[in-house]
């Protein structure tokens, strides 16, 4: 769940993409399909194979924009709510819905 430095892409079926996350559980995807969604992204899910039918059902996320870093979008600011406040690290992360703290101040405790 937490943001990660390396920008991977491969492929979901014929789809070229770029890698949000992956081996998320249902509620982190539908999370992460409606922000992106709605900053203007191609959403692609792909369901996890499982290796029991007991265990959950995991997937990945990824968009087709093959230049979009979660990092970079996160940490740059370029990513907006639903209420048209800027994503926080905090934010994507499902930690607070909190936006205005900057990423760089102190918590308090």
């Amino acid at each position: 769940m937490a943001l990660e430095g390396k920008h991977t892409f491969g492929n979901i079926g014929d789809t070229r993409v770029s890698f949000v996350e992956k081996k998320i559980e249902e509620a982190r995807k539908d999370f992460l399909k409606d922000l992106l969604e709605h900053n203007g992204f191609e959403v692609i899910i792909e369901e996890e194979k499982r290796k029991k039918e007991e265990e959950p059902q995991l997937y990945t996320v990824a968009v087709t924009d093959m230049t979009f870093n979660p990092v970079v979008a996160v940490y740059e600011r370029k990513l907006r709510t639903f209420d048209d406040r800027k994503v926080t690290a905090d934010y994507w992360n499902q930690v607070s819905e909190n936006t205005s703290p900057q990423y760089w101040q102190k918590k308090e405790e």
